[in-house]
């Protein structure tokens, strides 16, 4: 009865350990007297009692490499101690778990080995400038050498971030120094730039101010010379507008003689008051018209008035003695002056 019960133990023991369960995220790679056999991914499984067992237990999922920083120099020979981080994982698909279980003892040092190597070689190609600021470049480039190292491992590198790129001491002092001496650089330029400006703005200024006054100044001249010339327009309007009247009213005086009816002997008359005016003046010679003769029927007439003229005028009534004699037909006449 003992015996019975100690090999239903055993077969009982030995139907449980045929069944095996994978976990999502792993694969599991088993093998047959020390031999590969298959790969297992998520799920239940048998295996061979006695004969199969599981030879590596694969994490597929992505996994991060946070390795040590190591130092790296420059093309310009400057010491750089840079930090990395990587990011990777096994491939599902085909025989990559069994490439990783089988291809490289140790897959997590080996690829922090190649990531360290892989970043002097990239680093040592660059100046410190470029290193600085040539991040995304250096990651690109560690991606793909990775990538293309790991396949025969059946790891995919996902992507590689630089954390820090750090120079040593003297180097990080030199660096403050170059910044400072950039930034009281770009402060003096813009303060002579400033002041240029300043220069530059007084200057159009100046010139507008200038300008300005040249305008006025002009604009008073040419105002002046119109008001000038204006002026002269209307005195010499209101010239031909006398003109014009005393013409209108010599004119309308001759029409009104002419419509009153006037005779010859009223002309005559006129113009014996007209040689009056003439004789009253500062005159020595006056020129006598020679149709004068023809007045000579009116001395009777124009005697007295003539006469009369000549006393209020404080002058002498000339005579036969002083040689005028109005009943003589005279070419001119001379009389002494005051």
């Amino acid at each position: 009865m003992f015996v019975v019960l100690f090999f239903f133990i055993i077969l009982i023991a030995a139907a449980v350990s045929t069944l095996v369960i994978v976990p999502q995220g792993f694969a599991y790679v088993t093998e047959v007297l020390g031999k590969y056999h298959s790969t297992w991914y998520a799920g239940p499984h048998f295996r061979i009692p006695f004969f199969e067992r599981v030879a590596r237990r694969v994490n597929v999922k992505e996994q991060v490499g946070d390795f040590a920083a190591i130092e790296a120099i420059t093309k310009d020979n400057v010491m750089l101690q840079v930090d990395s981080v990587v990011f990777y994982k096994v491939r599902e698909n085909d025989d990559n778990p069994k490439k990783y279980a089988y291809g490289v003892t140790n897959p997590e040092k080996a690829i922090e080995l190649l990531a360290a190597t892989t970043l002097r070689n990239v680093v040592g190609e660059m100046t410190l400038d470029e290193a600085l600021t040539s991040r995304e470049r250096i990651n690109g480039t560690m991606r793909t050498v990775l990538d293309e190292a790991t396949d025969d491992w059946g790891v995919l590198v996902r992507r590689v971030e630089i954390k820090s790129l750090t120079p040593n001491a003297d180097v990080r002092q030199a660096m403050e120094k170059q910044v400072t001496a950039e930034r009281n650089k770009r402060a003096e330029i813009l303060e002579a730039e400033g002041h240029k400006q300043s220069d530059i703005l007084k200057a159009e200024g100046h010139k507008e101010a200038l300008i300005l006054d040249a305008e006025a100044d002009k604009r008073k001249r040419i105002l002046e010379a119109e008001a000038e010339k204006q002026a002269l327009i209307d005195k010499a309007a209101g010239r031909a507008e006398a003109i014009r009247q005393i013409q209108q009213a010599t004119a309308d005086g001759i029409r009104m003689i002419r419509e009153s009816g006037a005779d010859d002997a009223v002309i005559k008359l006129k113009s014996l008051e007209t040689l009056e005016k003439v004789a009253d003046g500062n005159s020595t010679k006056i020129f006598i018209p020679s149709d004068l003769t023809k007045v000579a029927s009116l001395a009777s007439v124009a005697a007295e008035t003539f006469e009369t003229s000549k006393e209020k005028a404080g002058v002498k009534t000339p005579s036969k003695e002083d040689g005028f004699d109005i009943h003589k037909e005279p070419d001119f006449l001379e009389r002494p002056g005051k």
